[in-house]
């Protein structure tokens, strides 16, 4: 795919129409740039992760774990305060570790090409947000789930399974409400011609629409998106103000910009951003098809089975004394370590071949997605709207096709605007 960035310095004749050279160079350099930055950032995970592994890092890591929870009083009878400790030092290493990487890949490689719109100071109070909310959510479930272990009997993976469903759950329910706008502000959208059109179209499918919000995705970066979330009868769309061409901060003049959120860079673009309401509508028809067509549900089911069989494992492995012997635990045999250790390691080699028949069915479920759009005749708008997302977030439209094959949720450009072609023709 290197390669493919490398050489390939003109448009290619079939993007001659929706792609101008400038455009093509722009995406060429910027993905090239990610490319680079990927394979560096990936070989130091690899690593320090090996490295992790031969000087015993693991256990070392729970020993200090719990020499701090024994001077705090609990002794080793403790397992699971010990094992919220390791939880909690494992987590901050990987914060620290990771966030040089994160500081390069912000403001080099994004401001380099114009997406981040990010200061320093709002990075650094995000980040320290993201790492309280993540501990105050991850710690109290890992404490649940290590005593459902602890009491479950011979059965305790029904149980576990269960409450990972119950939580997985409740977090989906609550995120876009509770979680998100911690982070982001959630403004609903304006009474107008677009939510109007919105409302209609819902009404159409029987989407049981009952909230459209814009997110102020452009105080953090220029890339856009659009999403959906709620069960049955109480669902909300959410709308990146990046993806809007009315409401994007990008497309106003700096004397328009009302400076309400002094930690958002003031950044003139000398671009338009966004879609047109009627290009809006083809994505959202886009978005809803994916409901109407039952790929978030079967996406949710496909979760739960895997869960389920991953913890039916766990219980059958969990017993091998061996599996911790080989990671330095000669002595005791820590249910967290345990999950670590069969989690992450063991089924290493089965979680790529499921991610790969996952984005294999993820890319038909697009295609899917596009033709439902296309039936409710948005197949011209999302045409149009996909080549304006894919300039706007600098995406390059040509791909090796095993990379692609390998690592690609989402069909290539060409290819799905081939798919709609016919029906935009007609």
């Amino acid at each position: 795919q290197r390669r493919v960035y490398r050489t390939t310095t003109h448009v290619p004749q079939e993007l001659g129409q929706i792609m101008d050279s400038e455009t093509f160079e722009k995406s060429r350099l910027y993905q090239l740039d990610k490319s680079t930055f990927s394979f560096w950032s990936g070989l130091y995970s690899e690593v320090e992760g090996t490295m992790i592994l031969l000087c015993g890092g693991i256990p070392f890591l729970w020993n200090l774990s719990g020499q701090i929870s024994g001077r705090a009083g609990f002794g080793p009878e403790y397992e699971i305060v010990q094992s919220l400790v390791f939880l909690l030092l494992a987590t901050l290493f990987s914060a620290v570790t990771g966030l040089p990487w994160s500081l390069y890949n912000t403001f080099v490689i994004e401001e380099k090409h114009g997406f981040n719109q990010q200061t320093l100071g709002f990075f650094f109070k995000d980040a320290i947000k993201k790492f309280v909310v993540t501990q105050c959510i991850l710690l109290p479930v890992t404490s649940l789930l290590l005593y459902i272990i602890k009491i479950g009997g011979d059965y305790f993976f029904i149980y576990a399974w269960l409450f990972t469903l119950v939580v997985s759950l409740v977090l989906v329910t609550i995120y876009a409400d509770y979680i998100a706008p911690l982070f982001d502000k959630f403004i609903p959208l304006p009474e107008g011609e677009l939510k109007q059109q919105i409302e209609t179209m819902a009404k159409s499918i029987d989407f049981p629409l009952t909230k459209v919000y814009v997110v102020e995705g452009s105080k953090r970066s220029s890339h856009s998106n659009a999403y959906f979330y709620g069960f049955f009868k109480n669902k909300r769309i959410v709308l990146f103000d990046t993806l809007l061409e009315d409401y994007s901060a990008l497309n106003k003049e700096p004397a328009e910009e009302d400076g309400e959120d002094e930690e958002t860079k003031s950044k003139t673009k000398n671009k338009k951003q966004g879609c047109k309401n009627e290009e809006v509508l083809a994505v959202l028809g886009h978005e809803l098809g994916h409901w109407k067509l039952g790929h978030t549900v079967k996406n949710i089911i496909i979760s739960q089975i895997n869960s389920f069989l991953c913890f039916f494992l766990f219980a059958v492995l969990i017993g091998r004394k061996e599996l911790f012997a080989a990671f330095g635990f000669y002595d005791t045999q820590p249910t967290l370590i345990g999950l670590m250790i069969i989690f992450q390691f063991i089924f290493s080699p089965y979680n790529e071949v499921l991610s790969f028949c996952l984005t294999v069915l993820s890319r038909r479920f697009e295609f899917q997605a596009d033709a439902f759009a296309k039936e409710l005749g948005k197949a011209k708008d999302l045409y149009s709207a996909l080549i304006k997302l894919n300039k706007d977030n600098l995406g390059f439209p040509v791909s090796d096709w095993i990379f692609s094959m390998w690592h690609y949720s989402h069909p290539p450009l060409l290819e799905r605007l081939q798919a709609l072609k016919d029906a935009k023709q007609e």
